[in-house]
C-alpha cells in the first residue's frame, strides 16, 4: 500500500526557530508530536518543546528539573565514562541521561492556519518527571473533561502520567498510573460497559517486545485486565517496536486507531488498526503497509532522520476527513490530511 498522506504544502508549521526557550541559557533544540484537541472554538497543538544549554567546547551539559526548577548537569566531553552514542540518550558511567529537556507547550491556531504561542506550558514537577514530560495524548471525555496522557521520565525510566483539566488553566496532576517502563498512553473518548479503555505499551528488553496492549479502569486511575493488542511484526517495516498513536476515532466499522511503527534501523511509519466498537482489546483488521513513511526532506533530515511520529488529530465534521498533526525527524511539527474511508478500504 503506498503512502496516502496528503502532506500540507505550509509544512514546516512550526519549527525550532520559532519557539522561543523557556529559561534563559537554554536553547528550543526539537519540537515533536503535539497532542491536538479543541477548545472554546479554537485548535490547540499540545506541543512537546526538548531543550538543552547553549553549547560550550569541550562540554556536554545535561539539564534536569529538581523540585520545579532548572539545573545543569555540566560534564567533561573528554571523560571516558560519558557515551553520547545516541544522540537522544546519553550514557554517564553506565547510567542514562536524556540529552535534552523536555516540556508541553500550548499553541492556538490563527484564521489563516498558522499556530502562535498562547504562553500556557506544563512542565515536570514530581520526582518521576526529573527528566520531563514528553508525547501528550489530549483526550476530550464527557462533561468538558480533558484526559492529558503523557510520558513521565525520570532516572527511574519512562513511565505513563495523568493530567485533568477542564479550563486549561489549573491542573490535577495524579502522577503515573503506569509505572515504567511504559508510555504511549492513548485513552479511549468514551467508556465501553462502564470503563474507561487505555492503549499502551509496556517495553521489555530481553523477553517479549514493545507492543500495544490494553487496559481498562473504572476512575482514570487504576487499570488492570491488561492485554496484548498488536505486536511488532517479524521482518516487516513495524519490526522493532509499535505503539498507540492519537486517542483512537469512532467509525461505524470500529474504532480506527493510528499507530507508529519503527524497524531496526530507527525508521518510523504509521500504520492503522481497527478494534471492535464493544472490546477494543480486540483486533478486526490491521494494515500490512504503512499508510504514511518519512519521504518528504523535512521527514527524512533533522535531530532523528526518518521518522514521521503522530499522537494527535482533528476530526472535520464530514467525519471522514482526518488531519494528522506529527512531529518530522524529531525536529518540526507538521500536518497531513486523511480520508478515513480511504484508510479503511486498505486494511
Amino acid at each position: 500500500m503506498p503512502d496516502i498522506a496528503r502532506r500540507n504544502p505550509l509544512n514546516p508549521l512550526l519549527s525550532p526557530g520559532q519557539v522561543a526557550p523557556s529559561a534563559p541559557g537554554l536553547a528550543v533544540e526539537c519540537l515533536l508530536n503535539p497532542g491536538v484537541f479543541r477548545h472554546n472554538g479554537s485548535l490547540f497543538l499540545l506541543v512537546r518543546v526538548a531543550e538543552r544549554p547553549s553549547p560550550q567546547p569541550g562540554r556536554v551539559k545535561i539539564p534536569l528539573m529538581e523540585n520545579g526548577r532548572l539545573r545543569v548537569l555540566d560534564l567533561d566531553a573528554r571523560d571516558p565514562r560519558l557515551d553520547t552514542t545516541d544522540p537522544r540518550e546519553f550514557k554517564y558511567d553506565g547510567d542514562g541521561l536524556l540529552s535534552t529537556l523536555s516540556h508541553l507547550r500550548l499553541f492556538r491556531q490563527a484564521a489563516d492556519g498558522s499556530f502562535a504561542d498562547t504562553g500556557r506550558r506544563i512542565t515536570g514537577d514530581t520526582p518521576d518527571e526529573t527528566f520531563g514530560i514528553e508525547d501528550c495524548r489530549v483526550t476530550p471525555l464527557p462533561g468538558g473533561l480533558f484526559a492529558l496522557t503523557h510520558t513521565a521520565v525520570s532516572p527511574r525510566g519512562y513511565g505513563v502520567a495523568l493530567r485533568l483539566t477542564r479550563d486549561w488553566e489549573t491542573f490535577a496532576n495524579h502522577g503515573l498510573i503506569l509505572p515504567p517502563p511504559n508510555k504511549d498512553a492513548a485513552l479511549l473518548p468514551e467508556k465501553i460497559n462502564n470503563l474507561h479503555h487505555l492503549l499502551h505499551r509496556p517495553s521489555c528488553v530481553i523477553v517479549g517486545g514493545h507492543d500495544i496492549w490494553h487496559a481498562t479502569s473504572p476512575d482514570l486511575l487504576h487499570w488492570g485486565g491488561h492485554t496484548c493488542v498488536a505486536r511488532a511484526r517479524k521482518n516487516s517495516w513495524d519490526c522493532a517496536r509499535v505503539g498507540a498513536g492519537a486517542p483512537p476515532v469512532r467509525t461505524e466499522h470500529g474504532w480506527l486507531l493510528i499507530y507508529h511503527g519503527a524497524d531496526r534501523a530507527n525508521r518510523y511509519c504509521l500504520g492503522a488498526l481497527l478494534l471492535d466498537l464493544k472490546n477494543p482489546a480486540r483486533v478486526i483488521a490491521r494494515s500490512a503497509d504503512p499508510i504514511m513513511e518519512p519521504l518528504a526532506g523535512y521527514e527524512q533530515r533533522g535531530f532523528l532522520g526518518h521518522v514521521v511520529f503522530s499522537n494527535g488529530h482533528d476530526l472535520a465534521p464530514d467525519n471522514d476527513t482526518l488531519t494528522l498533526y506529527y512531529g518530522a525527524s524529531d525536529t518540526v511539527v507538521c500536518s497531513a490530511t486523511f480520508s478515513i474511508r480511504e484508510i479503511l478500504s486498505r486494511l
